[in-house]
């Protein structure tokens, strides 16, 4: 058992009851006395919150290797993921390099647990034009790695904040890239989406609107972080409906922001799984958490309870 309390008393199990029991009696207060449909969707869950999100240290003088990672195991990922009731995972491109020279090990610890690789993250830059063609090798390589481990999926973060400030031409610059990241994508059957990310120039709403008309590349909304960039989650998904390729289900307490399980910050997620719906979106819903103080298979399972009270019917 790998939760560590300061109070013995509880153990793993308990707490995960108690947090279940408290996220369900806010799903039924807030929705007595309605009926609500069943989404045909599937969930899986980013492997992120097994160690949090890092990158290469020699990507501080070569773009070209700087990838996303975690230093957590993905065996223990891809097992608990499983053992939350999850059919999918996400992986950083850089996780995905160590697997390159033994690719049978994680396509068996995969398919030992039902799990599907559905998606991998990737980003740069991309507004500088003396690196971009080391940071589209980057991409590229992760495009392999993507299509060699059966994702299907192409998810991309970035736009760099420079130290003098944005300017107009980085929307052109950024979104130029990302078309070239695209057509990448589709070199390798994947589908490409951007996904806006505190940071970044795609934070606020009007930041995105300055990029996405810009760009045929497709849209991941991520909610906690449109939340976090001053949005509403919901209405970003209404305005863009027809560019949503692949969405991140991320909880969010905002002032400060810390990022939660479903459930257990500000958002209205029944409000953002209608704009799905609306949206004609029916495929993977990511769930994502970047850190968790405890277990991250206690975070899962609470994200996993709180998810399927919200998709199930209800009977007044």
């Amino acid at each position: 058992m790998r939760w560590r309390d300061n109070d013995s008393s509880i153990t793993v199990s308990a707490r995960i009851v108690r947090e279940v029991l408290l996220t369900t009696e806010r799903v039924l207060a807030g929705y007595a006395g309605e009926r609500r449909e069943v989404v045909d969707v599937q969930l899986g869950y980013h492997s992120i919150t097994w160690g949090g999100v890092v990158g290469h240290a020699q990507g501080v003088t070569s773009a070209k290797d700087l990838y996303y990672l975690t230093y957590g195991s993905m065996e223990e990922a891809v097992r608990d993921i499983a053992a939350a009731g999850y059919t999918g995972t996400e992986m950083f491109d850089g996780n995905l390099a160590a697997y390159a020279d033994r690719p049978d090990e994680l396509r068996g610890l995969l398919a030992e647990n039902g799990v599907e690789l559905v998606s991998v993250y990737t980003g740069a830059g991309f507004v500088y034009p003396d690196v971009l063609p080391d940071e589209l090798d980057k991409v590229r390589r992760a495009c392999e790695l993507a299509a060699t481990f059966g994702a299907e999926r192409l998810v991309v973060g970035g736009g760099a904040r420079r130290a003098s400030g944005t300017t107009p031409e980085d929307y052109d610059r950024l979104a130029s890239a990302l078309d070239q990241v695209h057509e990448l994508a589709r070199q390798h059957e994947l589908t490409a989406s951007y996904h806006p990310h505190l940071t970044t120039v795609v934070e606020s709403p009007e930041e995105l609107e300055q990029l996405l008309p810009r760009t045929q590349i497709a849209f991941c909304p991520d909610t906690a972080h449109l939340a976090a960039g001053g949005g509403d989650p919901a209405a970003l998904i209404r305005r863009y409906g027809d560019r949503v390729a692949h969405v991140h289900l991320k909880d969010v307490a905002l002032d400060p922001v810390e990022f939660l399980p479903l459930g257990q910050g500000s958002l209205d997620f029944r409000d953002i799984l209608s704009a799905v719906r609306e949206a004609g979106y029916d495929s993977w819903l990511i769930v994502e958490l970047d850190a968790y103080a405890g277990d991250p298979l206690e975070a899962a399972k609470i994200s996993k309870a709180y998810l399927d009270q919200l998709l199930a019917i209800q009977v007044a």
